[in-house]
């Protein structure tokens, strides 16, 4: 039997799904001001960095990722809540802008076995983040792990949905790949909520499309040219009440489940795990991944399609202190738009890659709200991470991982 839940959440979407049915306009057009913005009027990313001093010492941790950075930094995200964004990885989309000013990363594959990425964006970020793109679509397994973040800003252009047909008035899509739905259930979907797309009540200069964002010599389809400013998106959050700090005097932070960080471990102690590398999906090798180990710095090198993966903004290699491979069981596809599903909430097996070393671990993650937490399986005791940028790779369970 239907809930009354769903019904209230059908009724209530019935102008949103047609945007999956080409009226689009109606969603972005009759509430913003236009998506398509002159490259030289996008907001710049040369000027606004936060002054640091050069002698400040590093002794601030970040509650996402244990990394340390300056007190100078620290009081500037303590007046903001993490950006989760979502950036596609077609292959006409590469090189990314912003991947390297995330602090954690997790790949998925959203669909035809091309993966995508939701960067959270909120400690490194302060200093040398400005860029996000090309921001694309929601997916629901995203959507359960973006929960964990105690409502965050979330950032995408559209999402799985029921995807209406006009003619017979019946969903096309199959209701496990419904996102947008299941946002509006978590209070997250409303205007002026903490849930930022574009095909809702965001424009420019939050976001906005930029055709020349890979060169005025590259022609790009539009679906690879929305652009996200982080500044930007920080001052509307807290315009709409997404900051720091609650209406009741709470940070975001309160009841956060953070993870355990440590430093690195001595180079003398390092392990030998040299290279990482795994297929998402068989055949599909413009999406293998890749990580090379370099003992010196104790950092993940990536690599994907056999290319190393450049930050567009930065043009250096995107590097990670942790891989962790977080297996999954795949259904899919699910119906006629090819939507996947990845059951990220439960219990499954998987990998962490660390100071040169390889950890069989099991991972949990008991409800949407809850923390997906990573236990080593030899002494069931929670992992410990090097603080630092982390991948977490959703990855098909019982696909092959090389190391």
């Amino acid at each position: 039997m239907t809930s009354r839940k769903t019904l209230i959440s059908i009724i209530v979407y019935t102008g949103i799904y047609l945007l999956s049915t080409g009226a689009s306009a109606w969603g972005f057009g009759a509430f913003n001001k236009p998506a398509v913005v002159p490259s030289s009027g996008l907001p710049s990313t040369s000027g606004g960095k936060l002054a640091i001093s050069p002698g400040e010492p590093k002794d601030r941790p970040c509650p996402v990722n244990g990394k340390l950075f300056t007190k100078t930094e620290e009081a500037v995200w303590k007046t903001r809540r993490p950006v989760l964004a979502m950036v596609e990885n077609h292959t006409e989309a590469r090189p990314q802008s912003g991947l390297s000013s995330a602090d954690v990363i997790y790949e998925a594959l959203a669909e035809g076995g091309i993966t995508r990425f939701m960067g959270v964006f909120y400690c490194k970020a302060v200093a040398d983040g400005n860029k996000i793109a090309p921001i694309r679509s929601a997916r629901i397994y995203f959507v359960n792990i973006a929960a964990e973040f105690n409502t965050p800003v979330y950032v995408h252009v559209g999402g799985g949905n029921c995807s209406r047909d006009q003619a017979s008035g019946q969903c096309t899509s199959n209701k496990k790949a419904w996102a947008l739905e299941e946002m509006i259930d978590m209070g997250w979907r409303k205007r002026g909520g903490n849930d930022f797309d574009t095909t809702l009540d965001i424009g420019y200069p939050a976001l906005g499309r930029d055709y020349n964002r890979l060169g005025a010599d590259k022609v790009l389809a539009t679906e690879h040219t929305m652009v996200g400013f982080l500044p930007k998106i920080w001052d509307l959050s807290e315009k709409r009440g997404y900051g720091g700090v609650d209406e009741d005097g709470s940070t975001w932070e309160s009841g956060f489940r953070q993870w355990k960080f440590r430093e690195d471990a001595k180079e003398s102690e390092r392990g030998t795990t040299a290279a990482i590398s795994f297929d998402f999906w068989e055949g599909y090798k413009d999406f293998t991944v890749k990580w090379d180990y370099d003992k010196q710095s104790n950092s993940y090198l990536r690599s994907t399609g056999g290319e190393p993966h450049l930050d567009l903004e930065t043009n250096k290699q995107l590097s990670a202190k942790n891989i962790v491979i977080q297996f999954a069981k795949e259904q899919g596809p699910l119906d006629e738009h090819k939507h996947m599903f990845y059951e990220v909430i439960g219990k499954n097996s998987g990998l962490i890659f660390q100071n040169g070393n390889a950890i069989e671990v099991a991972w949990e993650k008991s409800s949407q709200l809850s923390r997906t937490l990573f236990k080593d399986k030899k002494t069931g005791q929670e992992i410990t991470f090097v603080n630092g940028p982390t991948w977490i790779e959703v990855v098909p369970a019982g696909n092959e991982i090389v190391y």
